[in-house]
């Protein structure tokens, strides 16, 4: 355990999110989908939901204000207008975390694509359907890393 760390981050996610550099992506995937055959390293997060999940990595990692999106989420197939009440909490997650983003929306094909060239895929146990989240990574500013 480490003092300000969030306690779901373990060592991997730690690592991940630690390495990867200013604008690569990081997906928070749900129980259904592809994790594994898309390409990317995944890392297990067993027993913890797309939520919670988004909320560790957001407590430590900037989203990116250079580029015109951040966050992105999965249409709903067939009802494109549609907002699952998980895909509001992200956004409201976001907004909560992050700052003035919104999360868009990417058809199920497309993301996938997105998904086969982020940093890693973060694999929960999420039941809801929708769960996905991709969130591009931000500078950290200076004023922003620990001083002793």
């Amino acid at each position: 355990m480490l003092k300000g760390i969030h306690p779901l981050l373990g060592p991997d996610l730690l690592h991940a999110i630690r390495t990867m550099g200013h604008g690569d992506d990081i997906v928070v995937a749900d129980a259904n989908f592809p994790s594994s055959s898309l390409g990317p390293k995944v890392i297990r997060a067993d027993g913890v939901d797309a939520v919670a999940i988004t909320e560790a990595i957001l407590t430590h990692m900037p989203l990116d204000t250079f580029a015109p999106d951040a966050a992105w989420r999965m249409e709903v197939v067939g009802d494109p207008e549609a907002v699952p009440e998980i895909c509001a909490t992200f956004q409201d997650l976001v907004h909560r975390l992050a700052g003035d983003f919104t999360v868009r929306t990417v058809e199920r094909f497309a993301f996938y694509a997105m998904a086969r060239k982020a940093a890693c895929i973060v694999a929960t146990t999420e039941l809801r359907l929708y769960g996905n989240i991709i969130l591009k990574k931000g500078v950290v500013h200076p004023h922003e890393v620990f001083r002793a």
